[in-house]
């Protein structure tokens, strides 16, 4: 098989800003699998997480290396190309690409949608949220309403941890919850930028306003916090800077609600599925996430959705120069198609 590597560049209509900074983009790598006149295609795309931070160029030079070390390979020898990835110390986004390449072509090669060759069924795929970044309260509302003019909106996703502190976060809280579209689901992210004290406070001050669960409210290095919140929260603890792969989901299902996966993290639909059935095992809650992806990624993971609890796929939808189209929204649900594969198609090129 051949692997093609291509960067792009996608820039988002509104920056998103979350405790750790702003992001306004990314330039993420397009990889094609070819073989048998088949071409599966996958996504790369970098985040940041301390210190284990994935750059576009890291992963580019991890794709280059494993494209030489899989010339002579085919795309359903999955099991050999995965222990290959390890062998090599492949980083995840870059496994990442590969392996949903690699599913999209196998779809193809049998002429079937991913969600049907599981067995899914879309029926039971939940809303996926929109998110609100960090800002005014002035802001917050605008973009909340930026949103709804965009599409219908059944679950919202609120940035929290300011580094102005709890207050500036009550106070943008405050501002959007009259705009929350009536029935719709809200949750927290705080991206780890809370302590301890200010969790708990904002664990019973959000649950008091209807917040479905907190997401990643203590830095990584306090995973060892993470017991105490959860025995004296009101709210669900999710993870998610805290989750990498199912290593993560053993060593804190004690002290946690509920994960939150994402390809880049994971490492592919093939970790992810384990993922999620690892977390059910644990009886953990399963929420879908992502970075600045493209409609590939979250196509993707949108074949998924009918096993996740919460999904947060939306970065495609903030983008201004997405050259790909794939999963369609449905009354806030993302729809895959009945395509073979993943169901992609290129609008442009970029």
């Amino acid at each position: 098989m051949q692997i093609q590597i291509e960067p792009f560049s996608v820039h988002k209509r509104v920056p998103l800003t979350i405790s750790r900074g702003t992001n306004a983009g990314s330039t993420n790598l397009w990889v094609k699998v070819s073989a048998d006149g088949i071409e599966g295609w996958g996504e790369a795309s970098p985040f940041s997480i301390g210190n284990k931070t994935q750059t576009t160029e890291a992963i580019a030079h991890d794709l280059q290396k494993l494209s030489t070390k899989l010339s002579g390979f085919y795309p359903l020898q999955q099991q050999k190309i995965a222990s290959i990835c390890d062998d090599l110390a492949i980083c995840s986004a870059a496994k990442a690409a590969v392996d949903v390449a690699l599913h999209d072509w196998l779809g193809k090669k049998v002429g079937l949608p991913l969600w049907q060759l599981w067995g899914l069924d879309l029926d039971r795929i939940t809303p996926t949220a929109v998110t609100i970044g960090i800002s005014s309260p002035a802001d917050a509302v605008k973009r909340l309403r930026q949103w709804r003019d965009q599409q219908t909106v059944a679950s919202v996703k609120v940035k929290l941890g300011a580094p102005a502190g709890i207050a500036a976060d009550q106070a943008m809280f405050e501002a959007l919850l009259p705009e929350v579209p009536k029935g719709a689901k809200v949750s927290i992210d705080a991206n780890g930028g809370w302590r301890l004290t200010d969790a708990l406070t904002m664990s019973y001050w959000l649950a008091d306003r209807g917040v479905t669960y907190l997401e990643q409210p203590l830095p990584v290095a306090h995973d060892d916090l993470l017991p105490a919140l959860r025995a004296q929260s009101p709210l669900p603890i999710f993870i998610d800077e805290s989750c990498f792969d199912s290593a993560d989901i053993h060593r804190l299902a004690h002290c946690i609600d509920g994960i939150n996966i994402k390809l880049m993290k994971s490492g592919g639909l093939s970790e992810a599925r384990r993922m999620i059935h690892t977390a059910q095992a644990c009886g953990l809650q399963v929420m879908f996430g992502c970075y600045s992806d493209s409609v590939i990624a979250n196509t993707a993971l949108s074949h998924l959705a009918p096993l996740a609890d919460h999904l947060d796929l939306d970065s495609h939808f903030n983008l201004k120069d997405d050259p790909f189209s794939g999963a369609h929204l449905e009354n806030g649900i993302l729809m895959p198609n009945s395509r073979p594969g993943l169901g992609l198609s290129l609008h442009a090129h970029p």
